[in-house]
């Protein structure tokens, strides 16, 4: 089964023969067995030669670069394998149809909105109070239907998540004070949290997606701009709240993640080194997990059902199965 490699040190990442080999400071090494690598993150301060760089671009893995703060920065895509011409002009031309874009954009919220009021049943169910919130988000799921335009769907899906981000004070056992979500940069550690497992999510995506013939810069949702990977946007809109936001709060609630595990720095807040680390590894055991599928009949993994969202997604592009987004059923 292949794996994706963290690296926290500082240190040389060269090709060994047929391995990577990470050569940290003080002369110790590992050895990365690429053959068997979904993908690489890198948090330290890494060298790499193109040799390195052609081996990976050789085996097709993906490498994704975060910087001092923890902030994902970018990614090393290899060349793209997996093209097809039809698909690419079928995607194109859905996001150019108004009218085709809106209905896919409406399903990445129904699929995020779905999610997001499974979290609170989930917690509401466990003695908080807080059924009004799950109401509110029933009423702006219903207005989905009538939307016109991707800015009024925008808008709508900015007032859903308002109202769940205002019950995190609720669900969360410490005291977090958490009152709007901050982006840039986060200016407290829950804000930082969500930044930094956000981006986790996103980059998981970029590599499911990079397996199939998707081209990752057309998007619905989210428009396809510059210098970023839109899709991936899209897909983790329906990803975040059962990924990424059940691990924030089970961290959270057993206090494995504290205040203590953030640093201070102006007027913004990161995570330190052992405590990404933690957090990495509570990530991939989540990506690892499995659920029984209602519809396969089988055992799969949440990494698994990313790339799933890719093929229905295409099946939709392709015209020959109408997409509908993951909902958690559970």
């Amino acid at each position: 089964m292949s794996e994706s490699y963290y690296l926290f040190s500082n240190g040389d990442l060269k090709r060994k023969d047929n391995v990577l080999r990470m050569t940290n400071s003080e002369g110790k090494f590992k050895d990365l067995k690429i053959e068997m690598s979904r993908d690489i993150y890198l948090f330290g301060e890494v060298s790499l030669n193109t040799k390195c760089l052609n081996y990976m671009g050789q085996l097709n893995i993906p490498m994704h670069l975060f910087n001092y703060y923890g902030y994902y920065t970018g990614s090393f895509y290899p060349k793209e394998v997996n093209v097809s011409g039809k698909l690419l002009i079928k995607q194109v031309s859905f996001y150019t149809d108004e009218e085709k874009r809106l209905e896919l954009a409406k399903e990445f919220i129904r699929g995020a909105a779905h999610n997001i009021f499974r979290n609170l049943r989930y917690y509401n169910e466990r003695d908080r109070d807080i059924s009004v919130s799950m109401d509110k988000i029933k009423d702006l799921e219903l207005k989905l239907d009538g939307v016109k335009s991707i800015n009024e769907l925008m808008g709508i899906e900015g007032n859903i998540r308002k109202v769940y981000y205002d019950e995190w004070n609720t669900i969360v056992n410490q005291e977090i004070s958490f009152d709007k979500r901050v982006k840039h940069p986060p200016d407290n550690m829950i804000n930082s949290l969500i930044s930094f497992v956000n981006s986790l999510i996103y980059v998981s995506c970029l590599t499911e997606i990079y397996k199939t013939q998707l081209n990752p810069t057309i998007s619905y949702l989210h428009s396809a701009g510059e210098r970023r990977f839109s899709l991936c946007l899209d897909l983790a809109e329906i990803f975040k709240p059962l990924i990424g936001d059940r691990m924030i709060f089970s961290l959270l609630n057993k206090n494995i993640i504290t205040e203590d595990d953030f640093e201070k720095e102006s007027n913004f807040f990161y995570l330190k080194d052992k405590s990404r680390a933690k957090i990495l590894k509570e990530y991939d055991e989540r990506l690892k997990k499995t659920l029984n599928h209602k519809e396969l009949k089988r055992e799969i993994s949440y990494r698994h059902l990313i790339k799933l969202e890719c093929y229905k997604l295409i099946k939709h592009l392709m015209e020959e199965k109408k997409y509908e987004s993951f909902k958690i059923w559970w």
